[in-house]
């Protein structure tokens, strides 16, 4: 039987990687004019886009990643008028909680340091904050909240971006595996196990955990590793916890933080991480962890002791040895741009990654500070890199 090669698809710009990063960023490529393939292995927002945790959170990040983040917040108010669809972005607000003097002390200092990035948080003791937030624990020293931030449906976001790029014209290549990425002298080719082929003479990889062997293939590696965080859910409860809470510990095991939705069940993460493998794409769920959490949880919101927890999950992300993603250009290959290794803190930052990307590729610039997420930090000395360690609170 003979085999005919299928003739290959060309655009201006490939992305790889269908997650929230890579949706946006077709999306609004589109917006700029340019013509692009979006390439996702299995669905669109089906890895670490779809089982994250839903926080869009500002207070508590990198102070260099906060114009990104503002961007970002920005454009999750104008969802429906941008994509056509809201995600259940509901602005409620975020609250990060302490028990500990020495980590009120650091809410208070970033209190501080944020106010000129354009972030106005407000410090409350446990006291004033149980008058505004009548749920929050008796154990609750301290508060810093950010009255504009909330939280989303990761299941929906993600999707969302890729139908609205479909719409605005985008190839989008749902269960496509790229098996081998390659460049000759003009363009990038991405060839994929169902015999796909794809040509274009700018490539964005926006592979989350996977990243690292797609940008390796080009010569450039990051110190990333694949980690589980850990998710549940419990039973519904009359709905009244509005903004997203989440503890400000410097203690790994008591870093957990929940969300409560609309049909009142209350979604949970923090603590430790599980292991992840890419070859399975199976993130490993530690019962334990979960066991671990709940007390902490508690120590928030003490109604969630009597809850029962329904459900549990996880998702395979990557968590770069800096806590900063790979985000910008290609130091040494031109045309190539990369958007990943968020850490398991990107969903919030998604809708800006995808505006900021596609205006580097289609501009060449943007005013956007990219510099501390630059791809050749892994290769300077460390004392030239940024000094950054980004709160872990997804």
């Amino acid at each position: 039987m003979k085999t005919y090669l299928r003739e290959p698809a060309r655009a201006d710009v490939i992305v790889v990687g269908g997650g929230l990063m890579g949706a946006a960023t077709a999306f609004f490529l589109r917006t700029h004019g340019l013509s692009v393939i979006l390439l996702e292995r299995d669905l669109v927002g089906q890895a670490a886009s779809g089982t994250n945790f839903g926080n869009v959170r500002r207070q508590g990040r990198y102070l260099p990643q906060l114009p990104l983040s503002n961007r970002s917040r920005d454009i999750w108010g104008r969802l429906p008028e941008l994509i056509g669809e809201d995600a259940e972005f509901l602005p409620n607000g975020h609250i990060r909680v302490t028990t500990r003097p020495e980590d009120g002390e650091r809410l208070e200092q970033y209190a501080r340091d944020c106010k000129p990035y354009g972030l106005d948080l407000t410090i409350m003791t446990g006291d004033q904050a149980r008058k505004m937030f009548p749920m929050v624990g008796p154990d609750i020293t301290t508060v810093s909240y950010s009255p504009h931030d909330g939280h989303a449906n990761p299941r929906l976001a993600a999707p969302a971006f890729g139908r609205a790029a479909r719409r605005a014209g985008a190839l989008v290549v749902e269960r496509c595996e790229v098996t081998a990425i390659s460049k000759d002298a003009s363009d990038f080719v991405v060839e994929a196990a169902n015999g796909g082929r794809y040509i274009a003479p700018m490539l964005q990889i926006s592979g989350g955990a996977w990243g690292r062997w797609m940008a390796k293939s080009f010569g450039e590696d990051v110190p990333m590793a694949p980690q589980a965080p850990q998710m549940g859910v419990t039973e519904p409860l009359p709905y009244r916890i509005a903004p997203v809470i989440g503890s400000a510990s410097g203690v790994t095991e008591e870093v957990v933080y929940l969300r409560q939705v609309k049909r009142g069940n209350i979604i949970f993460g923090g603590g430790r991480r599980g292991t992840a493998d890419l070859v399975t794409k199976r993130a490993r769920l530690d019962p334990m962890n979960t066991l671990r959490q709940m007390p902490c949880l508690a120590r928030l919101v003490p109604a969630v002791s009597q809850l029962r927890v329904i459900r549990t999950w996880s998702g395979v992300e990557g968590y770069v040895e800096d806590s900063l993603p790979v985000m910008g250009a290609s130091p040494t290959v031109s045309g190539l741009f990369y958007a990943f290794g968020f850490c398991g803190h990107g969903f919030q930052l998604g809708p800006a990654v995808g505006a900021t990307m596609a205006e580097l590729i289609a501009t060449g610039s943007t005013d956007i500070p990219l510099d501390p997420f630059r791809m050749s930090r892994f290769t300077q000395d460390a004392a030239t890199g940024p000094a950054a360690t980004a709160t872990r609170q997804t």
